[in-house]
Parts: structure tokens; C-alpha cells; sequence
């Protein structure tokens, strides 16, 4: 497993995957961290299970998500809002393992975000035929700190764009272990992900499904 303690995180150039200035793909970066990984996403689900959200428009999203630490993705028809408690179970969200942060933090700072300290970590669950349309993730509050996502499981095709929706975009495929760091001018690119195709599941996984992990800072430090 890779040390998350290690003083330099630095990859090899050729692993780090430049996508436009701000945004880069590491790939392989949590590849031997699968299995920890997945054994932490049983935990968080036997708290918060996954679940289908619904958007303001009324269509039920293809992915199916939960979250962990103070904060949690909502999306109901009273709009897409973070909230300290899951209103699933009415108990606060699990709280982010450690391993996670650290892992977002490592990871943030190799592509040169330094002080990343995220305070939600949305949990995405792909089958084959879902995946996200293109948006913008500026529901945080806190715009300065990147987002970090963390790609498990089968692999996707991630779309990138630019700050307009109409802008060129990009596709670049995802597999297992690869994290993907974009914030600085890059924070508000619009991006998604083309439904997912049937292909074999890595090892250790025995069923057709890809996981996210992406980490967001939503409140500035400081603020409640």
C-alpha cells in the first residue's frame, strides 16, 4: 500500500496526465488502496445506505450515492444543498475515515494543491447503463480548494469541458485507481460521465459496478 505518510507523493511524469491548466488525472494513484477502500464503502453504506436521489426537476438520477464526514450531497425538489444529517436514517452522516481524508489530502498536494482539508466526500455508485450529465460542482462555498475524485471499480469515460456548457469537451477514460485532481481556474469546468458500458470488474470486485469517491471542501475553514 502506498505510504500516505511519506514526506514526497510525487509521481513519476509520465502517471501525472495534465487535462488544461488546474485539472490533472493521476493515474494509478490509488491503485493498491482498492481493497481498503472498498471495505471502508461497506462500513459507510451499513450507516447511510445508497440511494437514488431525485433532482429539482423530478428525474430520479441514474447513480446511486451516499456521503461521509460533517457534510452530505442532497438533491430534492427543494433544490441541491449539503446538509450535516442524512435525511435517509435522520442521524448524522458517518464520519470520513481517516484514511480517506488523507488519502484526498496526499493526493490534492501532488497535483499542487497544498492545504486541501475536504469536509464531505460524496459516494457514487455506477451500474452499467447509468452516468452524470455534464454540471458544475458550485454548491460549496468555499471555491479556493479543488475537488479531488477517486475512480474504482469498472471503467468510465469522464467528460471534461470548459467554464461554458457549450464549451469543447474532452473524454478520458477512468480505471481503477485513478484520481483525478481539478480546482484554481479549472474549479468550475463542466464535467460528467457517459454511461457506463458493461466490462469486466477488476480484482477484487465480483459484480459489474464502479465507484467515486470525490472530496469537496464545502464551508471555509473556520465557518459553521
Amino acid at each position: 500500500m502506498r505510504d500516505l505518510f511519506a514526506d514526497d507523493e510525487s509521481l513519476p511524469q509520465q502517471w501525472q496526465e495534465t487535462l488544461c491548466p488546474g485539472a490533472m488525472i493521476l493515474r494509478g494513484y490509488a491503485a493498491d488502496m482498492a481493497e481498503q477502500i472498498f471495505r471502508e464503502i461497506g462500513c459507510l453504506t451499513d450507516v447511510s445506505p445508497f440511494r437514488h436521489l431525485v433532482t429539482p426537476g423530478g428525474h430520479t438520477m441514474s447513480v446511486s450515492m451516499t456521503s461521509c464526514g460533517a457534510l452530505g450531497w442532497m438533491s430534492d425538489e427543494l433544490g441541491y444543498r449539503y446538509t450535516p444529517v442524512d435525511p435517509l436514517t435522520g442521524r448524522p452522516w458517518p464520519a470520513m475515515p481517516v484514511f480517506f481524508r488523507l488519502l484526498a489530502e496526499n493526493a490534492a498536494a501532488t497535483a499542487g494543491y497544498t492545504g486541501f482539508c475536504p469536509d464531505a466526500c460524496l459516494v457514487n455508485r455506477y451500474t452499467p447503463g447509468s452516468g452524470l450529465s455534464l454540471h458544475q460542482d458550485k454548491n460549496e462555498r468555499d471555491m479556493s480548494q479543488p475537488i479531488v475524485s477517486v475512480s474504482l471499480g469498472m471503467t468510465a469515460t469522464f467528460l471534461f469541458g470548459g467554464t461554458q456548457r457549450d464549451a469543447p469537451r474532452r473524454r478520458f477514460p477512468l480505471v481503477q485507481g485513478d484520481v483525478m485532481v481539478w480546482g484554481g481556474q479549472a474549479r468550475l469546468n463542466f464535467h460528467g460521465v457517459m454511461p457506463l458500458k458493461e466490462t469486466l470488474p477488476p480484482w477484487p470486485l465480483q459484480e459489474m459496478v464502479r465507484y467515486n469517491l470525490t472530496f469537496r471542501r464545502v464551508m471555509p475553514p473556520g465557518v459553521k
